[in-house]
């Protein structure tokens, strides 16, 4: 049941020494329980979506009537299921009915880490690729870097909205309530509400979530599959749908998702990594006048990560947009700013206060974690369990939170390999950084874009946490400064960006039909 847990994380917290309230210390999942869900957002059927045309382009056959002979032994099979619920069954109503979208992304967020590991190097001196087709194969697919996490977790939380607000739109215009609510005979295993029970929002889930999953990690399939069974089979465990219910669900569910695969596959991830194009990139850099050119730092080198990944097709913008909010050019090497901004890194790479390591260590977010997006996205997920919202409103958070923060890392990898400046390390081999060093140019900085844009979207999601989602980001900034990854330019350019990236969320937020 319970398969997926998050030490990585944990133990980074325990040993950095972290005392911080958005990060568990605990080697579990958070403690997430049931929780009852008084606003039932019953025009949420309405909102805004973001693959779909609208809530109506997928349609069900209508529900039988619960005074229907089929409805009423569909009742007579859940009471058999009640009878001979085993603990491992209880425990899991527990587990999926605090929140079946949160704990969604928990998977997404460990699979994010499992796979975030470069490949390393051949005898001579290549680099292999990860193999689509073959996604067991070394190196496993995907590696799952931060650009490519940013893009996952806004295809699953897309996925997971989209497919909840048809739902929403089927529940309200068939009206059909849980069981329990025909026969008090019936009791379930989790917090009671009103909302219409048919197509079960939790089978949506189960099977929106699925999809996605299984195409952005093909070698997890099996995993995957068994806890969407899992999932739906909760439901009848808890006593709060029937498998009419569940039914419907899932084939809404996969519906929405073939939709949003369908997106993705035209999205222009596939040209992210485009090697054979990279020498394009660096032309027509010089041709602008940057002839020092950033180049990896790994031994041997190591081919840039997504050169084309700012290419992606944003979610809150357009592409014109995208280039009209481009980050001015940095510093030019030699000037006194630059010179500044180095001397900075020269001088923490030989006299770190134990705080600076403690924020540069926390932050990093490195190879085997979930990385910023992750880290973002859980920070989103313990506010959203906070504020004890329900399914739809939840997966609306963190659409529009990740997909602010996808949009921030194309917005920025459009801006590292528009002027491709060099790491310090590269400029001052004495700049030694507390971290490794990242395979990408410096400027602007990837923590700082993603954080601002998390925080701007998450401080007008949950305005009592706006000062502290701020606070946050500043020191995600921050600890690229004092790990020497980062020139001070880079972070703050980088925080500016960020911000203006998650305020177009924040207006397609305002203006969705939610508030």
């Amino acid at each position: 049941m319970k398969k997926l847990h998050f030490s990585y994380l944990a133990l980074l917290c325990i040993t950095a020494g972290v005392l911080f309230t958005r990060c568990s210390k605990a080697v579990d999942d958070p403690a997430y329980e049931p929780y009852p869900e008084t606003n039932l957002d019953q025009t949420a059927g309405s909102w805004k979506t973001y693959v779909l045309s609208s809530a109506t382009q997928f349609s069900l056959p209508a529900p039988e009537a619960p005074t229907s002979s089929a409805y009423l032994a569909e009742v007579e099979d859940l009471k058999r299921v009640a009878a001979t619920l085993t603990d491992e069954q209880k425990d899991a109503a527990q587990f999926w009915g605090s929140n079946g979208v949160l704990r969604w992304h928990e998977i997404a967020r460990e699979f994010t880490a499992q796979y975030n590991v470069p490949p390393n190097y051949n005898a001579d001196g290549t680099y292999p690729l990860p193999d689509p087709a073959n996604p067991t194969v070394y190196p496993r697919f995907p590696f799952c870097n931060p650009p490519y996490a940013s893009r996952a977790f806004a295809l699953l939380s897309v996925a997971q909205y989209d497919a909840l607000v048809a739902a929403w739109n089927l529940k309200f215009q068939h009206n059909r309530k849980s069981p329990a609510h025909y026969d008090n005979s019936i009791v379930q295993l989790i917090p009671e509400n009103d909302l219409p029970s048919w197509p079960s929002e939790d089978a949506v889930v189960a099977a929106a979530s699925r999809e996605i999953l299984k195409f952005l990690f093909p070698g997890e399939k099996a995993l995957i599959e068994e806890r969407a069974e899992e999932h739906k089979k909760s439901r009848l465990w808890a006593g709060a749908n029937v498998q009419s219910d569940l039914d419907a669900g899932d084939s809404l569910g996969r519906k929405v998702a073939e939709r949003v695969i369908a997106y993705a596959k035209t999205d222009r991830m596939g040209q992210a990594n485009n090697q054979a194009g990279y020498q394009a990139l660096k032309d027509a850099a010089i041709s602008r006048g940057y002839n020092d050119l950033w180049v990896s730092q790994d031994i041997p080198a190591r081919p840039p990560m997504l050169p084309y990944f700012g290419n992606v097709k944003p979610w809150n913008f357009t592409d014109s947009v995208k280039v009209a909010i481009r980050p001015a050019a940095p510093p030019r090497a030699g000037s006194p700013e630059f010179e500044s901004a180095l001397n900075e890194l020269r001088d923490l790479a030989k006299n770190r206060t134990s705080e600076q390591w403690r924020i540069a260590s926390f932050w990093a977010d490195g190879v085997g974690s979930y990385t910023p997006p992750g880290h973002w996205n859980r920070t989103a997920c313990e506010l959203i369990y906070e504020k004890t919202y329900n399914e739809i409103r939840s997966a609306r958070a963190l659409a529009l939170m990740s997909t602010a923060v996808q949009d921030a890392g194309i917005v920025c990898w459009d801006t590292k390999y528009y002027y491709l400046l060099p790491r310090p390390t590269q400029v001052d081999r004495n700049v030694t950084t507390s971290t490794g060093i990242p395979n990408f140019p410096a400027y602007t900085s990837g923590h700082s874009t993603f954080s601002a844009a998390a925080a701007e979207v998450l401080s007008y999601l949950f305005p009592d946490h706006a000062a502290e989602m701020e606070a946050l980001a500043k020191e995600a900034s921050n600890s690229r400064i004092y790990g020497c990854i980062h020139y001070r330019f880079d972070c703050e350019v980088g925080l500016e960006s960020g911000k203006k990236v998650g305020s177009y969320a924040v207006t397609r937020g305002k203006n969705d039909g939610a508030e």
